[in-house]
């Protein structure tokens, strides 16, 4: 008996070791990611200072990243966020110093057109039924054509300095906006894992025609996905405008490959196999760590490219395999 018991004990601490391992592994990575770089990167840089300074990108890719967490959580597929976010960003300025709308107004008005965006794609995926891909795709080209007229077909600045505050303030030698993202990714989070609505979304994510025999409303969570991914794309317009007195909505594309990163990456830390926000929140300042290690390096331009495709290629691999995994 003593015997059985101390050949148990070994299996169940590997057990315990394993499941740790494969939730917290990105985290050891970026860890030795950071040392590798400290070593190659010439002259003395502080690891706090680095790490400050990754946290402190300017960044929209978590607002857009827990849009993109939702939706694919729920089997939908959004190729329209980062065109929903950069028809935000430009209304804002583009509102306020064309049209001479107050800013409270044209941050609503930019609210409404992002709800908008998301409405049309719910309308046309859940309702008509068409491919989430090319509708979404549709509303991407119509967004970022739109953007494109409302900025004049140039950068539109001309906000109040004052307002940047907003996003670029500090709280702990941090902007206000690397803690609305964390915020935003804890309540995301909270939503998806300790909720009747959330458990629901993953139901409906593994087998809609299941959810439905069970009593979910399966219409309604996937329409309610299009519009939080939306809401999400569009308050991240709003907050960068803000903090940067403009927008050029030639950039908003930019935003696609790191998002799609981040979120897939995220499938391999926290929660494995499942698309979860924190997982998306560590992996997506995994990915800025490597391209700012980049720069440091004196590589960028063509080369942050190539790793953001790399990584998101890895990603999807490594996402597949666990999620076959976990099934079989």
């Amino acid at each position: 008996m003593s015997q059985t018991l101390i050949e148990t004990e070994p299996s169940a601490a590997r057990k315990v070791m394993r499941s740790l391992l494969t939730r917290y592994s990105l985290i050891l990575i970026w860890i030795l990611m950071i040392l590798v770089l400290m070593l190659l990167v010439p002259g003395n840089v502080s690891p706090i200072a680095a790490l400050r300074a990754v946290l402190g990108q300017q960044t929209p890719l978590i607002f857009l990243g827990l849009g993109v967490v939702i939706t694919m959580a729920v089997g939908e597929f959004d190729l329209s966020f980062a065109s929903i976010f950069g028809i935000s960003a430009v209304a804002v300025p583009a509102l306020v110093v064309f049209n001479g709308w107050s800013y409270p107004m044209a941050v609503v008005g930019a609210i409404v057109i992002a709800l908008i965006c998301g409405a049309l794609n719910a309308w046309l995926v859940v309702k008509v039924n068409i491919s989430s891909v090319v509708v979404t795709l549709g509303t991407a080209s119509v967004a970022g054509g739109i953007a494109y007229w409302l900025s004049r077909e140039t950068t539109v600045s001309g906000l109040d300095p004052q307002l940047g505050v907003i996003a670029i303030g500090r709280f702990l030698d941090l902007p206000l906006l690397f803690w609305y993202g964390l915020i935003l990714s804890i309540i995301v989070a909270y939503i998806m894992s300790g909720t009747p609505l959330g458990r629901n979304m993953l139901f409906v994510g593994s087998n809609r025609a299941v959810a439905s025999l069970a009593g979910i409303s399966v219409s309604r969570i996937r329409v309610g996905a299009y519009l939080a991914s939306a809401l999400l794309a569009g308050l991240a317009g709003v907050i960068l405008s803000t903090g940067l007195g403009g927008f050029n909505p030639g950039t908003a594309a930019t935003n696609l490959m790191p998002t799609f990163a981040a979120v897939f990456l995220g499938t391999v830390a926290i929660v494995p196999g499942r698309f979860n926000p924190l997982g998306m929140l560590i992996a997506a300042y995994f990915l800025l760590t490597g391209v700012f290690g980049l720069q440091l390096l004196g590589l960028s331009g063509w080369v942050t490219q190539v790793f953001y495709g790399v990584a998101l290629v890895a990603a999807v691999t490594i996402s597949t395999l666990l999620q076959r995994r976990i099934k079989s």
